[in-house]
């Protein structure tokens, strides 16, 4: 058994604070969390003296890419480097994801569904992971990775990776049912263009049809899989809501469709509204992508307070992977810089992000019988969230009741 004392407690869930709290671990979970002078430390306990951190669920990433590594076509093809290399450098940025204080991630398309296994065998350390294996559109749409000229990919497309080109109902059936035989845990699509689509496929333009989207959400449900839908405005955000998408991913524009929210509360829709990304699209993006973020950041910012006040439920996601890796709690910061408070941010990585994944029976916060996914900071993220960036003020990660790092000075 293992005991953590003395540290200020945020469970997660957005209770106040509690200074001096322990928290005893057990077989990979969490037997009781309260008051230090509530909780008995059983003689023989493992001791991890806390006094003067903070202590955190596990954050939660619900939408990055942790395969990718640029936005530039030879990139996306997988042609720069060697298949080898390019697997070796997705495990460092595994375990540097972990090691930050991210025990949870769901990647929206681009890694394989054997990243998740070998995490989960011990092979490689890294975050519990949810995988969609490649995004699912029509032909044109941002799953159809072709180069300005009009290639297509050069080589044998990857059997674990299946490509997300579908056209038509029935093909939306069938591509569903293939990324599941390949072992997706959930589907991801996109019914809009976005900022870093090509010119011509913008933010509020939609190709799939509501036939093909409605085809595609009923056979994830069927197959008992959510669906994570890229969706930033126009008629692609409002079939995405109400076609029964389980997380609206971007959603900038959702100031200009106002009725979507309170459908998006009634049919527990999760907005991950991806901040983040679009920081870097603005600067570093292409002149298209960098005037599209220019143009939606205000609509973005007022869909979030909107959608805060009509009981919304937010979650923190990045988007960041194509940009980079390692610093997830970014997206903490932007959404504080667009309106949250710092815990409500806190629980938006936290117990919201893990309902929006499936995963709250198992982790999002600390309280006996979920996984014991802790993190340690020397820093106050309720007076500033910028500390939990890059893991540089994390002290100490468990995950499941390992732990990770440990740098404690007395350590």
């Amino acid at each position: 058994m293992k005991a953590i004392t003395g540290a200020t407690l945020i469970d997660g869930k957005g209770g106040a604070p509690l200074p001096n709290a322990t928290v005893l671990v057990e077989g990979g979970n969490i037997t009781a969390a309260g008051a230090s002078a509530q909780v008995d430390v059983p003689d023989g306990a493992e001791v991890i003296e806390a006094g003067g951190l903070t202590l955190l669920p596990g954050l939660i990433d619900c939408h990055d890419h942790l395969a990718n590594f640029g936005y530039e076509i030879a990139s996306r093809w997988g042609i720069t480097e060697t298949q080898a290399l390019r697997d070796m450098r997705i495990a460092a940025v595994l375990r540097q994801t972990l090691e930050s204080g991210y025990t949870t991630v769901r990647d929206a398309g681009g890694l394989a569904a054997g990243f998740r296994d070998a995490v989960d065998e011990g092979l490689a350390p890294g975050p519990r992971l949810q995988v969609a294996l490649n995004i699912i559109s029509p032909t044109g749409g941002i799953g159809d990775h072709v180069s300005a000229s009009g290639y297509g990919h050069p080589a044998p497309p990857d059997p674990a990776l299946p490509p997300g080109v579908a056209n038509g109902p029935d093909a939306m059936r069938a591509k569903v049912r293939e990324m599941v035989r390949m072992g997706a845990d959930v589907i991801k699509t996109a019914t809009t263009g976005g900022a870093s689509s090509r010119a011509g496929l913008g933010p509020k333009d939609m190709l799939m049809t509501r036939a093909e989207l409605e085809a595609l959400i009923d056979e994830a449900h069927g197959l008992g899989r959510r669906v994570m839908c890229h969706a930033l405005g126009g008629p692609g955000l409002r079939a995405g809501v109400e076609l029964g998408a389980n997380s609206i991913e971007h959603g900038a524009y959702l100031d200009e469709d106002p009725e979507l929210l309170a459908l998006m509360v009634e049919r527990e829709c999760f907005l991950a509204p991806t901040f983040g990304v679009y920081t870097f699209h603005a600067t570093r993006g292409t002149p298209h992508g960098r005037e599209r973020s220019a143009e939606l950041r205000e609509h973005h910012v007022r869909s979030l307070s909107m959608a805060l006040e009509a009981g919304v439920k937010v979650v923190a996601g990045t988007d960041e992977g194509g940009w980079e890796h390692g610093n997830n709690a970014h997206e903490l910061t932007c959404l504080v810089e667009a309106g949250m408070s710092p815990m409500q941010a806190i629980v938006a990585g936290t117990s919201l992000a893990a309902e929006c994944l499936g995963l709250d029976g198992v982790a999002g916060s600390i309280e006996p019988s979920k996984a014991a996914d802790l993190v340690l900071a020397d820093s106050d993220p309720l007076q500033d969230i910028s500390t939990l960036e890059r893991g540089e003020r994390v002290v100490l990660v468990m995950k499941g009741g390992e732990t990770i790092v440990d740098r404690r000075s007395d350590a």
